[in-house]
């Protein structure tokens, strides 16, 4: 006949608390984190920019350094980013629509900006970038 359920083991909900983060308390977070390497100024402005996206969505986040490490990069200039992302300066010009016989490295720079603004995230700070994988 049909099986008893009275010996199965009940499932317990385990009750979880949150605890607010400050700024400072993400950014040690990310640091603390030994398979990325973020600099303080990094960390800091990854910080901001995950509290300002919380915000402006009304939805609270978990923090998880393993998904922020796999989804953002940090570089030390928008013309690093690209000359890593394209695999060379020729590249990069080309895909962006560089030409650096009209252009100044000023206007290059916003090139690359806008590129990476319409294909993803842009986290500019003191002393470099972070950039959204796409």
């Amino acid at each position: 006949g049909p099986r008893s359920r009275a010996n199965e083991p009940k499932q317990i909900e385990t009750p979880t608390m949150k605890k607010t983060l400050s700024t400072n308390d993400i950014a040690n977070a990310l640091r603390d984190d030994n398979n990325a390497i973020w600099s303080w100024n990094g960390a800091l402005a990854l910080a901001e920019y995950l509290e300002e996206y919380e915000e402006s969505t009304g939805e609270e986040m978990e923090l998880d350094v393993v998904a922020i490490r796999c989804d953002f990069s940090e570089y030390d200039s928008l013309t690093e980013w690209a000359e890593g992302h394209f695999g060379s300066a020729d590249k990069y010009c080309e895909a962006i629509g560089i030409n650096f016989a009209e252009m100044d490295e000023a206007e290059a720079d916003e090139a690359i900006r806008d590129f990476i603004r319409d294909n993803g995230q842009l986290v500019e700070f003191n002393g470099g970038i972070i950039v959204s994988s796409f």
